[in-house]
């Protein structure tokens, strides 16, 4: 048999194909399109920015930079402005609400993923979608008609036997207990499970089954499983998740200021009667204002602008570190 040689050039099917290193038409459009919705997300948000810190140049000047961030007094006819106590009675809100909202949604996520038979799992997910979808009107209204007095009982309970927590101390033994901060805070909890359950349930479901079922098979249990594997897997985005919850109750508004009696000054017995936030301040008193305090009513949302966007720069950094570890 004759040897076969090698000799000659190579053959085309041989030879490794040739990557172009140019971009193609329809990759230059998308990163065209791609690049340019950027941009305009950053541009929106830039301009939003100068609006509000233009508007809101009078008021604070009138009132003093300190002083309007540290103040409790709203006194348009004064020309006082100050946004202190709302700022803390909006964190604590959003604190009530994160408090029972967490576990709730994680509970549900996992419930869905792990737990739930086929036909369950599609009625859950698509009834937390729906839940996701009902304005926050019906939610305040819902809050102040049919959940107010049950939760009067409940506040009263707490108020009761955990008054060793500061926050839950009476100021006297008849305060009233409607339209407070934990009312309020149940009924935002509520509104920001949707956000944090699809968010949480996205980011398990990507957990690879392999591991799972590798798991499973040296003999863990199915919690066990859950801890050591799907969790771990998910945490970068739980987090997120969470902290994305937290960006939107503080910028909740209308069920808000269907619930609370507004006060200005900060409210740490937050079963008592008496609250507020900065959103349900401007959509309060931004109908009515006049002259100088629609000037201090944009410096309040500049306010409320630049907690949101420290919120959320605060939450990448914290997913970066999950992430890495």
């Amino acid at each position: 048999m004759a040897a076969i040689t090698t000799d000659g050039p190579p053959r085309s099917d041989d030879l490794p194909r040739a990557i172009p290193k140019a971009l193609s038409k329809g990759d230059r459009v998308f990163r065209g399109l791609a690049g340019s919705a950027a941009a305009l997300c950053l541009l929106i948000m830039a301009a939003t920015a100068v609006f509000l810190t233009v508007k809101a140049v009078p008021a604070i000047a009138a009132t003093g930079p300190l002083k309007f961030l540290a103040g409790t007094t709203w006194e348009p006819d004064r020309k006082q402005f100050g946004v202190g106590g709302l700022l803390v009675n909006t964190i604590l809100i959003a604190g009530v609400a994160l408090l029972l909202a967490v576990p709730l949604s994680l509970g549900l996520a996992l419930f869905i993923n792990e737990y739930a038979p086929g036909r369950v799992r599609r009625v859950l997910t698509s009834a937390v979608d729906l839940l996701a979808a009902i304005p926050s009107l019906i939610f305040g209204m819902w809050g102040f008609f049919a959940l107010q007095e049950p939760l009067i009982g409940v506040a009263t309970w707490i108020a009761e036997h955990l008054n060793a927590i500061p926050l839950f101390r009476l100021t006297a033994p008849d305060a009233a207990l409607s339209q407070s901060t934990f009312i309020a805070g149940i009924v935002v909890a509520f509104m920001v499970t949707p956000i944090i359950t699809s968010v949480s349930r996205d980011v398990m479901a990507q957990c690879p089954r392999v591991q799972c079922e590798g798991a499973l098979a040296l003999g863990g249990s199915r919690w066990g499983m859950i801890r050591d594997v799907v969790l771990p897997f998910g945490r970068s985005g739980i987090v997120g998740s969470v902290l994305l919850g937290f960006g939107r109750a503080l910028g909740e508004t209308i069920a808000v200021v269907l619930v609370i009696a507004l006060v200005y000054t900060p409210n740490l017995h937050i079963l008592e009667k008496g609250s507020g936030s900065i959103s349900a301040l401007i959509a309060t008193k931004f109908g009515e204002a006049q002259g100088l305090e629609i000037s201090g009513l944009i410096a309040a949302g500049l306010a409320l602008f630049i907690m949101t966007l420290v919120v959320n720069l605060f939450a990448r950094s914290i997913v970066r570190r999950s992430q890495v570890a």
